[in-house]
C-alpha cells in the first residue's frame, strides 16, 4: 500500500515538474514575440529613450500605417495566400498521387523511389536558384506567381509524397482486394477508398504547405523582383536598410507578417490535432 502511494506521488511530482519545465520553454519562446509587439506601438523617441524592455505609454500606430503604405501591404498579404493557397493544393495532389503509386501500387524501385524523393527535400534552395533562375527566363515566367506556385509544389509534394506513401502502404490488404474484386478501377479506388480513409493525413500536409509556403524567402526573393507581386516575407525585409533601421516600424511590420500565420494555425488547431492524434493511434 505504501509502495503503490509512494509510485502514485512519484507520477505526479514527475507530472507537475514537466508542467514547469514546458511553461518555462512556452515563455521562452513568447518572449520575443512579446517584445516585438511592444515595440510595434512605442514611437521611435520613446525606443531610444527606454530601450526594446520599457512599455509604451500610448498605442503609437505610426509604424504599422507607414509601414502598410510603403509596401502596400494588402497586396503582398493577397499575394502570399494565392501563392500559399494554390502551392497547398496542388502539392496535395502530387503527392496523393504519388504516393498512390507508390504505397498502393507498390511498383518496382519503390525504395529507390522513395530515397530521390528525401533527397529532393533536403535540398538547399541556395543549390537550385541558379538553375531555377534560368529555367524561369527560358520559359518567360521569370517575375510571375506561376514560376514561385509552380516551385514549390514540387518541393512540398517530394515531402508529401514520403510521407503519404508511408501512410498508404499500411493500408488494410483486405480493403483493396475487396475493392478489386468489385471491379473498382484505380482512380475510382484512389477517390472514394484511399483519400476518404485519409482525411486526417491530408488535413495535417495542407497547414504544413500552407505555412511553409507562407514563411518562404529566398527563392520568392530571387523570383518576383516587382513589388507588386511580392509576399509578406519580403514585404517585412524591406523595413531593414543597410546603414540604418526603424526600429518600431520594423516591429510593426514583424508583428503584422506574425499574425496571418497565427491566425490561419488557430484556425486549423484541431484539424492539426485531429491528425496527429489519428495518426498515432493507427
Amino acid at each position: 500500500m505504501i509502495a503503490l502511494k509512494n509510485s502514485t506521488l512519484s507520477r505526479k511530482v514527475n507530472s507537475y515538474a514537466l508542467l514547469l519545465i514546458m511553461t518555462v520553454i512556452a515563455a521562452g519562446m513568447l518572449i520575443p514575440f512579446l517584445l516585438v509587439i511592444i515595440n510595434a506601438f512605442k514611437t521611435p523617441a520613446e525606443y531610444a529613450a527606454a530601450g526594446p524592455l520599457s512599455l509604451p505609454k500610448s498605442l503609437y500606430l505610426g509604424g504599422i500605417i507607414e509601414f502598410w503604405k510603403r509596401v502596400s501591404f494588402e497586396k503582398s498579404l493577397l499575394n502570399s495566400f494565392v501563392i500559399s493557397f494554390s502551392v497547398s493544393v496542388i502539392a496535395l495532389i502530387l503527392s496523393c498521387l504519388n504516393a498512390f503509386v507508390l504505397g498502393i501500387g507498390k511498383i518496382k524501385g519503390r525504395a529507390v523511389l522513395l530515397v530521390l524523393f528525401i533527397i529532393a527535400n533536403t535540398l538547399p534552395q541556395e543549390a537550385l536558384a541558379y538553375p531555377l533562375y534560368y529555367m524561369a527566363k527560358l520559359f518567360k515566367i521569370y517575375d510571375t506567381q506561376l514560376v514561385v506556385i509552380l516551385i514549390f509544389s514540387v518541393i512540398q509534394s517530394a515531402f508529401g509524397t514520403y510521407l503519404l506513401s508511408s501512410v498508404y502502404s499500411r493500408f488494410p490488404v483486405e480493403i483493396i482486394e475487396a475493392a478489386r474484386v468489385d471491379g473498382c478501377s484505380k482512380f475510382e479506388m484512389l477517390i472514394y477508398i484511399i483519400l476518404p480513409n485519409s482525411k486526417a493525413s491530408l488535413s495535417v500536409l495542407f497547414t504544413f504547405f500552407f505555412i511553409w509556403t507562407w514563411n518562404e524567402f529566398f527563392l520568392p526573393l530571387i523570383m518576383l523582383v516587382s513589388k507588386a507581386k511580392q509576399t509578406v516575407p519580403i514585404a517585412v525585409s524591406i523595413t531593414q536598410g543597410q546603414h540604418n533601421m526603424d526600429v518600431t516600424m520594423a516591429s510593426a511590420s514583424a508583428m503584422l507578417g506574425i499574425i496571418p500565420c497565427i491566425i490561419f494555425f488557430v484556425i486549423f488547431q484541431r484539424t492539426l490535432t485531429r491528425g496527429v492524434t489519428a495518426g498515432s493511434v493507427k
